[in-house]
């Protein structure tokens, strides 16, 4: 299963496919968490916040995300910390879809490729009541220095000449597969990414699950399954968009490798 959004500021193109459907957000949910953060600092950011933020969007560290979620929560209830800051922001945004979950897991938050399209044209938009434009850039900078081996997925067959933004996530249902007939370890594989510079002002969303592992195969060969769906999408999307920049001349993004097979077993 697997949902897409796009939009093109410069041809004024838009494509949907299920594009309102919810799936587990994993790690695509940090974007709307950095976003938060900034909203509710004014764009002004303590030390310690800057640093938790790049690691939540760079290396996609989870603790500093949960340190951040727990932040902009209200932790009154401990086992049900309530993410007001974060849901004020979905609110200013207009993101309908997405819902945060209030038990402080937040890869389960469900999102929509809809509204992560809505996201993107904030942050990548000349001007809006929600983020200031230095809030603005500062979040497509934190996505544009994603590492290299999490800058897979949308960018595929992107223009090589555009600037790309990006921010990937993942989540293998449970490892219960062999235990489990109603449960065979699927993963779920979700990618956005934002392409700016020159003449370029797009973004694309893909989200999937159901990725399942092969009976007798690793257990990520769900997740590379996934991949592989999300970035076969995106260079046809690209391609369609720009048929002389791509695919002869997109991006190709780098193979993860064994570290980021070994942090695929967490939520990523």
């Amino acid at each position: 299963m697997a949902s897409l959004a796009l939009y093109d500021r410069t041809t004024a193109t838009t494509c949907t496919y299920g594009a309102h459907k919810r799936y587990d957000s994993a790690s695509t949910v940090k974007p709307i968490v950095l976003g938060a953060l900034l909203l509710a600092g004014k764009g002004n950011l303590t030390a310690k916040e800057a640093e938790l933020a790049r690691k939540m969007i760079v290396n996609s560290d989870n603790a500093a995300t949960t340190t951040l979620w727990r932040k902009l929560s209200d932790t009154s209830n401990p086992q049900k910390p309530n993410p007001v800051a974060i849901q004020r922001f979905l609110n200013a945004a207009g993101m309908r879809d997405t819902v945060l979950d209030r038990t402080g897991n937040w890869g389960l938050t469900q999102i929509s490729a809809a509204d992560q399209i809505t996201l993107l044209k904030l942050f990548t938009g000349r001007g809006n009541a929600v983020l200031s434009h230095a809030s603005r850039a500062y979040a497509l900078r934190l996505m544009h220095a994603v590492e290299k081996d999490q800058r897979w997925g949308t960018p595929a067959g992107a223009p090589d000449t555009s600037t790309i933004q990006v921010k990937n996530g993942w989540l293998q249902r449970s490892q219960n597969g062999p235990r489990d007939p109603f449960d065979r370890g699927d993963w779920k594989v979700n990618s956005l990414g934002a392409f700016t510079g020159g003449r370029y002002d797009y973004g694309l969303a893909v989200l999937t699950e159901n990725n399942r592992v092969p009976k007798g195969r690793p257990a990520t060969d769900g997740w590379y399954y996934g991949i592989d769906t999300i970035e076969q999408v995106s260079r046809a999307a690209h391609h369609a968009l720009y048929p002389d920049r791509s695919p002869s001349h997109g991006y190709t993004p780098p193979r993860p490798g064994r570290a980021a097979v070994k942090q695929a077993m967490t939520v990523g």
